[in-house]
């Protein structure tokens, strides 16, 4: 049963599923955007909105919880000292997804995941 399932399954093993979301939450944090795909980017985007909301606490205990996800000293100390300040104000929606039409490699429909 899939009941109260948070995150789609992505045609994926959890463990791969976990290191492709924080590896995309990460790329989002650091350069701002990341091209991906409508599903992909849906689920790092509730990832991501965690994250935030973890950074607008400023604990060290939800520091611990956003390294542990995403395993880099560099996105964390961003997150907590640039995006937390950033939205302390808004309650959520931190994140925008833009469609962008079908990839040229393989005609897959691709979207950008950036920052509200």
């Amino acid at each position: 049963m899939r009941h109260r399932c948070q995150v789609p399954k992505l045609s994926m093993t959890s463990d791969r599923r976990r290191a492709v979301l924080a590896g995309q939450a990460k790329d989002l944090i650091l350069h701002g955007k990341v091209d991906t795909t409508p599903a992909r980017a849906k689920a790092t985007q509730a990832l991501v909105e965690r994250l935030v909301t973890w950074a607008r606490k400023g604990d060290q205990a939800s520091q611990r919880r956003a390294f542990a996800i995403l395993q880099s000293k560099d996105a964390t100390a961003k997150l907590f000292t640039e995006l937390g300040p950033q939205y302390r104000d808004r309650e959520g929606g931190y994140t925008r997804i833009l469609k962008l039409g079908p990839r040229r490699g393989d005609g897959a429909e691709t979207a950008r995941l950036t920052w509200v």
